[in-house]
């Protein structure tokens, strides 16, 4: 499987008053980590959007292991954990410094048209982009 790896610079404003990541910071943090996977697969989801696509999200998973302080560097894991042509599932795992566990994560997507909120068939749609998330799922697990 493809798993694109980034890295966030803890920033002041990210923190709270107990001096780590305020929690829902995490939500954005994944939502880069989604975008860089989309754009290491070849794609931009700016594009779907574009097209009149959106990509809410329909469930959210995460949990919290161990915290996050201002001025230290994250790092970001996100992979397709299972796609099928309609609905998508990314997982990710954010690391402290030191290579250990702060979060992982879970986030369910299904793309929609952006005026009617109804769901398209994205394997017709995008048959490259299609192809990608099938063959991103699939490397590796031979």
């Amino acid at each position: 499987m493809i798993v694109s790896t980034r890295e966030i610079e803890v920033r002041y404003a990210e923190t709270d008053q107990m001096g780590v990541v305020y929690h829902a910071n995490y939500l954005v943090w994944m939502e880069l980590g989604r975008t860089a996977l989309i754009q290491d697969l070849g794609f931009k989801y700016a594009q779907l959007e574009k097209d009149g696509i959106v990509s809410p999200v329909i469930d959210l998973q995460i949990a919290y292991k161990k915290p996050l302080r201002y001025g230290e560097t994250g790092t970001i894991k996100t992979w397709i954990a299972e796609y099928d042509g309609f609905r998508s599932i990314y997982e990710y795992e954010i690391t402290t410094p030191t290579g250990e566990v702060a979060a992982t994560g879970k986030s369910t997507h299904v793309c929609v048209k952006k005026d009617s909120f109804r769901p398209i068939p994205f394997r017709k749609m995008y048959p490259d982009w299609h192809e990608a998330y099938m063959n991103a799922m699939k490397k590796g697990e031979e």
